[in-house]
């Protein structure tokens, strides 16, 4: 599957450069993370080697110089194979660097994105409490100025990266007499990460020169369903020290920035889900062409050809969803309800995909021999993360109506 509407020759050889990759390399050890519930530090560095950390950021911030576009390419590609892999460099970009890039200072740019941009540490965002998933307004953790710097108590969780990275926005609140949505502020903090005994992780992942912010702590790993590879954590802040030159952005508009992230992250969540689908389908194609019951291979049946026609046609429809999302934002225009539509489309369409292809793997898509019961598993949390369906569904609702109801 591919877009021709958005593709240009240089698009193409992305695609190339990725699914070559990710073939070569992530896919023989992906089975074997997965397992382990290990953090890939070998793909990633060597991710990082390929500027996949960086593509849309300017050359001069470090990054590779692409467009919007190429980034989106990426983590469809990688998520055909892996979505551990591609959450990886979709939460770092989309979450961890692009804020920066957006609501950062030029001193701000210049100190953090080349890290990020070239993948010498990893980053991450900081919205989710135990008390504040879908209301993200109901932020509890607090901001307080301290003359040149402020003390953050409190706790983000589900923080993808928060123990192999070393550089997050999250958010605060700095006004706890203003409304639920107002009075709360972003802030760049810096934390040493958990483990550095891991050789794997040699050249990659630290910078012993960063100053760290006293008090930001990573708790216990999650044990989680899928995307098992991925870092997933609590962030704990215990008078934490953040200097004043870390707010990012005017202090008390942190709501509407990390609303704006949100909607650029739905993009690569959507495209990351997307990848997942057509993996499954990938493997649909090969399994049914190959196994044989009553004489010839179970492809050559009709009920076979419904799921495989289904699920093609749906990605399909995703596909073009997911890169006229990521064209508009590319272009400039106005994206929110086209990413809401592409994120919700394309995560359930993933569960949907995934279910069918162990359905058609029979008994052995229910072991981990066959890639599907894996992809089955990453798919779930495409419908969670980044907001969920039903919030989805009321972004993309409101968007409709507009002005005509309060």
């Amino acid at each position: 599957m591919h877009n021709r509407l958005y593709f240009t020759d240089h698009h193409h050889q992305v695609r190339e450069m990725v699914r070559d990759f990710a073939d070569q390399v992530i896919r023989p050890s992906a089975r074997q993370y997965d397992l382990e519930s290990r953090f890939p530090w070998d793909n990633v560095k060597q991710m990082a080697e390929l500027g996949l950390f960086g593509i849309p950021w300017p050359e001069q911030l470090g990054g590779s110089g692409m467009d919007y576009l190429s980034y989106i390419i990426v983590i469809h590609e990688l998520a055909k194979v892996d979505a551990s892999h591609a959450i990886t460099v979709s939460a770092h970009t989309t979450l961890g660097t692009s804020p920066i890039v957006d609501f950062g200072t030029d001193e701000q740019k210049r100190r953090y994105v080349p890290l990020l941009a070239t993948g010498t540490v990893l980053g991450g965002f900081g919205l989710t409490e135990p008390g504040a998933g879908s209301d993200a307004g109901g932020t509890k953790t607090t901001a307080v100025d301290r003359g040149d710097h402020y003390v953050l108590n409190g706790s983000k969780i589900f923080i993808t990266h928060a123990g192999v990275g070393e550089i997050f926005v999250v958010t605060a609140r700095t006004d706890p007499a203003a409304k639920q949505t107002h009075g709360i502020t972003a802030f760049i903090v810096t934390k040493d990460t958990c483990d550095l005994t891991d050789t794997t992780r040699v050249g990659i992942g630290h910078d012993a020169s960063l100053p760290k912010c006293p008090g930001v702590v990573a708790a216990k790993k999650e044990d989680k369903l899928g995307w098992r590879a991925s870092d997933t954590r609590e962030l704990v802040f215990q008078d934490a020290i953040v200097p004043k030159e870390n707010v990012l952005g005017p202090v008390n508009n942190g709501f509407r920035q990390f609303l704006h992230t949100l909607d650029g992250g739905r993009i690569g969540l959507s495209a990351l889900a997307l990848g997942i689908a057509e993996g499954a389908l990938e493997a649909s194609l090969r399994y049914t062409a190959t196994r044989q019951q009553f004489g010839r291979p179970i492809a050559s049946f009709q009920g076979v050809h419904f799921a495989l026609a289904d699920m093609a046609t749906e990605i399909e429809a995703a596909t073009h969803l997911v890169y006229h999302a990521a064209w508009l934002k590319q272009t400039g225009q106005p994206f929110k309800k086209e990413a809401a539509m592409a994120k919700l489309y394309a995560s359930e369409l993933a569960m949907r995909a995934t279910t069918k292809a162990v359905q058609l793997h029979g008994g052995y898509g229910y072991t981990t021999d066959y890639p599907v019961e894996r992809m089955m598993r990453d798919a779930k949390i495409c419908e969670i993360g980044e907001g969920t369906s039903e919030i989805q569904r009321i972004v993309i609702a409101r968007q409709l109506l507009g002005d005509l109801v309060d």
